[in-house]
């Protein structure tokens, strides 16, 4: 559905479908309250002040520039106290310090190098908040060229060097994207199959409770699934906001030489 009907309902319904997926999830997982992160990308300010005002306080973001406008914009900084931004596109190391500046960052979501890693580390630190920055390690569960994040391979050893080496930086969770159209007539998705069981693997190796490893998998067409198999954050955009309209976008966070970013800018959450 879109969001024809208002942001109000369009909210209301998303809720009630994760409460039913919910309710679907096997006892076995872990009985973690999925987190519904409302996409605004292109969407303005006034959506977001509305959504907030029905009580959605976490919002994402996938560009750096329009999250820095967004969450700085003086009407959202009055109307919106408690939000929490969440930045869920692809991060290039010079716009680090950029991001770092965005007010009421949460969560960073797309951690997937080690270079990162330590850049965001740096600049958050220099930020000087009383808070470790939450970051989540985005993995390449589909391995396809055109998606950014590291090889499953090295989920632990990122994590392990989070961890370890980068103490303003607080490791909570894997992300995915995952590929598109999987058809659940064919079994479950496999993207969320694997990210599932990369937390299996990554909470053994390190010794940590699977409750404190949380999963960020599932979007607009697929979130109900991806609670079910495990999820506890779920990034929805086009069914709460409705469709977005690209000729209105801002500048796109990549240089030249960024070849994968152009085809992340058609994932629709």
């Amino acid at each position: 559905m879109s969001a024809e009907l208002g942001v109000a309902f369009a909210l209301r319904t998303v809720n009630e479908r994760v409460q039913q997926a919910v309710a679907r999830r096997p006892r076995d997982l872990p009985a973690i309250e999925p987190r519904l992160v409302a996409v605004s990308k292109t969407k303005p300010a006034d959506m977001v002040i509305e959504a907030y005002s029905h009580g959605q306080r976490t919002f994402g973001e996938n560009y750096v520039q329009e999250l820095l406008e967004k969450a700085s914009n003086p009407k959202i900084l009055s109307s919106c106290p408690e939000i929490k931004w969440h930045f869920i596109g692809h991060l290039q190391k010079q716009n680090v310090n950029k991001l770092m500046a965005v007010p009421n960052l949460f969560m960073l979501e797309t951690v997937d190098s080690v270079k990162l890693a330590d850049k965001v580390n740096s600049s958050w630190q220099k930020k000087g908040s009383p808070e470790r920055l939450k970051v989540m390690v985005q993995i390449n569960t589909s391995g396809e060229e055109s998606k950014h994040g590291l090889l499953p391979s090295e989920t632990v050893a990122m994590v392990e060097h989070i961890n370890a080496k980068c103490p303003s930086l607080e490791f909570v969770g894997l992300m995915t994207i995952g590929s598109f159209g999987h058809d659940l007539s064919q079994g479950p998705n496999p993207d969320f199959q694997m990210l599932v069981s990369l937390r299996e693997e990554l909470c053994k190796k390190l010794n940590i409770p699977t409750d404190q490893v949380e999963l960020s998998m599932g979007m607009s067409v697929d979130f109900q699934h991806a609670i079910e198999v495990g999820s506890t954050n779920v990034r929805i955009g086009s069914t709460i906001f409705g469709e977005r309209d690209y000729s209105k976008k801002p500048a796109l966070d990549k240089s030249a030489a960024d070849l994968k970013a152009p085809v992340e800018v058609t994932q629709e959450h």
